[in-house]
């Protein structure tokens, strides 16, 4: 049986003027092509080919020589060559562009942008990838552990989750939901330190540094936002981890410190209900 979407070892049954006749055996009714331009050089009758089952710009099955960057149970990044309505189209190293159907896709992409996407074959039996269920298919063994450093790919956010993460593009990982990635994009390569690694071996990511080097840049962070309420604060470092981090971006315990960062600077007041800014900051 011939199978789409993947790269199979087939024999030579028949030579044409436009290349030759693939198939399991010369027994075999259900045959592909393989067009002249990409027959190697002295290929006989019964020789085996190791080629690519796709579908061409005419919606015919073909094969070729060459070697995509991604097959059917894959998942890989793969650059945008251009955005339309209807979806999106990649470039997987063949002829024809993969086609990234809208409704397969996990947020708005853009030209060049490199995101990661699985094969699957639609309801049309045409070959087509998805942004979609990527999860589920990325690694949990990684080498990494503990404060180390490492390169990772955006490839779907979740407001009740965070922001997932392909690092390598191939290991699960995460940015927790209280960390503010709000000016990421799909696609975005990011550079993170691990946090910690799970029983499972998923990773748990922050793109801030260690507390004692972030806080400087969180307590000018809060200033700025006491300033744009006219230099009061309508809540303290008590208040709920949800009101801090939807008028924050911080999480509570980085709130805090930058907070009292800021008091021990003299900088600010608190009291029962309200954080002020002191006179003459």
């Amino acid at each position: 049986m011939i199978r789409l979407g993947e790269s199979q070892k087939l024999r030579v049954v028949k030579s044409v003027e436009f290349g030759v006749y693939l198939a399991e055996d010369s027994q075999s009714e259900n045959r592909v092509l393989l067009p002249a331009k990409q027959v190697p050089q002295e290929t006989e009758l019964g020789d085996e080919i190791v080629v690519f089952v796709y579908k061409d710009s005419k919606d015919r099955i073909i094969s070729t020589t060459q070697k995509p960057k991604l097959e059917l149970g894959q998942f890989a990044p793969l650059k945008v060559v251009s955005v339309q309505k209807i979806g999106a189209f990649l470039d997987w190293g063949l002829e024809k562009d993969l086609f990234l159907p809208y409704k397969e896709q996990v947020g708005k992409v853009h030209v060049q942008d490199e995101v990661l996407v699985r094969l699957y074959i639609d309801k049309s039996k045409r070959l087509c990838a998805s942004m979609k269920e990527i999860y589920d298919m990325l690694l949990r063994n990684s080498p990494y552990q503990k404060g180390d450093v490492v390169q990772g790919r955006v490839y779907e956010f979740s407001d009740n989750f965070g922001t997932f993460v392909a690092v390598d593009d191939k290991y699960s990982a995460m940015i927790p939901h209280f960390e503010d990635c709000s000016f990421l994009r799909v696609g975005d390569n990011i550079e993170a330190r691990v946090t910690s690694v799970k029983p499972d071996g998923k990773l748990d990511l922050t793109l801030r540094e260690k507390a004692y080097l972030q806080m400087d840049q969180d307590a000018e962070r809060v200033m700025k936002i006491i300033e744009e309420y006219a230099g009061v604060l309508p809540f303290t470092d008590k208040a709920s981890p949800e009101l801090i981090l939807r008028e924050t971006k911080m999480s509570k315990n980085a709130f805090k410190r930058a907070v009292g960062r800021l008091y021990k600077e003299r900088r600010i007041e608190i009291t029962d209900k309200c954080i002020r800014k002191k006179l003459g900051e």
